[in-house]
């Protein structure tokens, strides 16, 4: 059987002594950004996981950190991922517990799991009320809320960022388009507004004609419906549509109407689910690197369990990746 690999084999491989080993893995200060890579590094090289039963006793602190998130939210697996990752990175085991939906149960659970003393640390991805929230281990495991879901699991924070609407459209203008019109998601969701709102100032800033804004929800059966049912002389337009599942009922709807796309009616989407970029034509659209979210929220807390300033922001959450379903409208 293989030798499980011992802080003294990282010591070694990073070149360092065991003891900076024990404080990078224990939080302890004075050890330099670049020596804390080397030895994670080499850790990760080695597949070296610390003893976290002996750190517990020698510290007291576990080495195990919580996601939480309501029973009944669709997974964000994404988020997880990142999450996930990061928590490993640094030499954590991270545990995902799925709590009650209730708010106030679900706050109440989380400060039952805080009095158990298991965990250095908690993210959860919907909200908590502000006596749980604590970003200091003086007042014990540090709680951080990620701000990205509200209490719905409707998307907040960072996903409400609604900026790929504007260079979308301004591509459009640029390509010729001045009549647009927008399908939105339902506006309980922040990000249907914040989209609703960035495309009705961009129309008013550019002097564009806007031919409506239909509230609808998030599914192909809407996109089909709205278009399916605009006057023959609405063509040439674009639309600026809320998600994919939208725009791919739009775009079959423009099909059985004999248009052409992207010349009688462009069209735009969100999220880049898989299908969209093997569509004819192929559908622009926006990713969203919920991963990148996850690991960053994680990196802030770790950050705060082991008293280490806060990491920079990630850069580039949103980005459009431009196809074939835009391009300059019919003569």
């Amino acid at each position: 059987m293989q030798k499980r690999p011992t802080s003294r084999d990282v010591a070694r491989l990073a070149g360092v002594s065991q003891s900076t080993v024990s404080f990078v893995y224990t939080g302890r200060d004075g050890v330099a950004p670049a020596t804390r890579e080397r030895v994670l590094q080499a850790a990760s090289e080695l597949n070296y996981r610390p003893n976290l039963a002996a750190r517990a006793m020698r510290t007291q602190r576990t080495g195990r950190l919580a996601v939480v998130f309501p029973v009944s939210a669709p997974n964000p697996l994404s988020m997880l991922r990142g999450a996930t990752l990061a928590a490993e990175k640094a030499g954590y085991v991270l545990e995902i517990l799925s709590l009650p939906d209730n708010r106030d149960e679900r706050a109440e659970r989380v400060e039952e799991l805080i009095d158990g003393g298991q965990y250095e640390g908690f993210l959860s991805f919907t909200p908590l009320p502000q006596r749980i929230l604590n970003l200091s281990r003086e007042a014990g495991p540090v709680v951080l809320w990620a701000s990205a879901f509200d209490d719905e699991m409707h998307a907040t924070g960072v996903f409400t960022e609604a900026q790929p609407i504007v260079v979308m459209m301004e591509r459009l203008v640029e390509l010729g388009h001045r009549r647009f019109l927008h399908i939105t998601g339902p506006l309980d969701f922040p990000s249907a507004v914040a989209r609703r709102d960035a495309y009705l100032a961009t129309v008013e800033r550019l002097g564009l004609d806007s031919i409506a804004v239909i509230e609808g929800d998030w599914t192909s059966e809407v996109g089909l419906e709205v278009v399916r049912s605009l006057p023959e002389k609405t063509a040439p337009f674009a639309l600026i549509a809320p998600n994919d599942s939208v725009a791919i009922g739009a775009m079959r709807a423009a099909r059985l109407r004999g248009w052409s796309m992207p010349g009688d009616m462009s069209v735009t989407g969100w999220d880049d689910i898989g299908t969209s970029a093997f569509l004819v034509p192929s559908l622009t659209s926006v990713v969203q690197d919920r991963a990148l979210v996850g690991e960053h929220s994680m990196r802030r807390l770790i950050a705060a369990v082991r008293g280490e300033e806060e990491p920079e922001k990630p850069g580039e959450v949103h980005r459009v990746v431009w196809r074939e379903s835009i391009g300059a409208p019919s003569a």
